[in-house]
């Protein structure tokens, strides 16, 4: 269906639509937020002044004005538009804007919201059509294209990112809807600070703003509405987080961050944020303990117990009070010395196995439970450390022509004194041991 609509039908529309849709801006001045494609100077209005459409995708949080602009695009290029969601459309729905568009010889602007929502072979319907140029393709995604999308596909569109809008943004916007709502009943009137306090607790989203504006104007539409019947009558968005996209990898990333630079008060910041926003205390714990052996290791031994200690804690007493052990260890992992000396003779290790998986191991360090492996030199010459007055010895642990030098320890915390004992084996060793 497309937007080519009657003058009636239009009255009808801006009668009876939503707030949040008769507020929808009609130029691009008018848009509020992303001034890096509404500025007169941008290479977006350029665009839009040329008359031209671009296939692209609009990746950002809701309510930032997505269709929006691809409204205006599709208006501003004189190309019919037609909007699909992908969470109820298919390939059937794609293939039947296609005919049409074939069918009138012109390049349709096909919107697709949650574009992210479609699998792979729905995605490579689109891509001879946005090849051939029989649509432009504006998709829209709250998740992380990268992820989502075929490469193919993303390399036909570009990429806009969209950010979330400011609370000036949106106390503006909420400002206009006021003058449009009192229009509609002139006893109605909202106070600055009660439309600052919407703008604040809207989480950047435009549209859940108007309609909060709506739903407390349909109460009352004679009222002058103040910051505390205001609070009384709504309620606070939740906060934009969803555990298994963007915003629950960024959260995460930053508490993991911040713990490593040893900024505490940060870092209990972000385990805020993400306990605050539902996620699964049991995850964090998971988290802290990875943190323990990957940015603090053998500096300090503890962290990784006090990690475990954590994690059974919230086991035992649950939410809330099981969520206090998660701050406690938070706090100390962020102030222990850090060192991921241990972490990074993992990885090298792991690495120097998988080239050397064809050597044998040493005669002498070979197991050598039969007469028959005895025979074979199995155990043959090895020296049992326990025997020797220090309990070192020096004999050849790695196989034939293999040379390593993993562990690394720091002059930080635990792994200065293991530093101290690795030199003063090296000197034993030197000396061949003493027995």
């Amino acid at each position: 269906m497309t937007r080519q609509v009657s003058f009636l039908d239009e009255r009808v529309s801006e009668i009876t639509a939503p707030l949040a849709h008769r507020m929808r801006p009609k130029s691009l001045q008018d848009v509020a937020g992303q001034p890096e494609l509404t500025q007169k100077d941008s290479w977006f209005a350029a665009m839009m002044a040329e008359g031209r459409a671009i296939s692209c995708i609009f990746w950002g949080p809701p309510g930032v004005g997505k269709t929006t602009l691809a409204t205006m695009m599709a208006d501003a290029a004189g190309l019919p538009f037609t909007h699909l969601s992908a969470v109820s459309a298919g390939k059937a729905e794609v293939q039947a804007v296609v005919k049409q568009a074939k069918q009138q010889g012109q390049t349709w602007l096909l919107f697709l919201d949650e574009i992210h929502r479609f699998n792979k072979a729905q995605q490579d319907v689109l891509l001879p059509y946005v090849e051939d140029g029989t649509l432009v393709l504006v998709g829209a995604t709250t998740e992380n294209p990268s992820f989502s999308l075929n490469n193919a596909l993303l390399s036909r569109c570009r990429m806009i990112v969209l950010k979330a809008l400011e609370s000036s943004d949106i106390t503006s916007i909420l400002k206009r809807a006021c003058d449009q709502l009192q229009q509609d009943s002139a006893g109605f009137a909202m106070e600055a600070d009660a439309l600052a306090w919407l703008a604040a607790n809207c989480d950047g989203d435009a549209r859940y703003a108007l309609n909060a504006l709506e739903s407390i104007f349909e109460s009352d539409a004679h009222k002058h509405w103040s910051l505390a019947a205001v609070e009384k009558q709504s309620l606070r968005r939740a906060a934009r987080y969803d555990r298994d996209g963007d915003a629950h990898y960024d959260l995460i990333s930053a508490l993991h961050k911040c713990v490593r630079d040893s900024d505490a008060d940060a870092a209990i910041y972000w385990l805020a944020r993400m306990l605050e926003a539902g996620e699964q205390p049991l995850y964090i714990a998971r988290r802290l303990i990875r943190m323990a052996t990957e940015d603090i290791g053998l500096a300090d031994p503890r962290a990784l117990n006090i990690a475990l200690d954590a994690h059974r804690m919230f086991e035992i007493l649950g939410s809330p009070e099981g969520e206090q052990g998660l701050f406690e260890t938070t706090i100390y992992l962020a102030l222990a010395p850090k060192s991921n000396a241990a972490y990074m003779a993992e990885k090298g290790a792991r690495k120097l196995a998988r080239e050397t998986q064809q050597t044998d191991v040493p005669k002498h360090l070979k197991n050598a439970p039969t007469r028959l492996m005895k025979q074979l030199g199995h155990g043959a010459g090895y020296q049992y450390a326990h025997d020797a007055v220090d309990g070192v010895v020096n004999q050849q642990h790695l196989p034939d022509g293999v040379r390593a030098e993993l562990y690394l320890p720091v002059d930080r915390g635990f792994e200065r004194t293991l530093k101290e004992r690795m030199v003063w084996l090296q000197d034993r060793k030197a000396r061949g041991g003493k027995r």
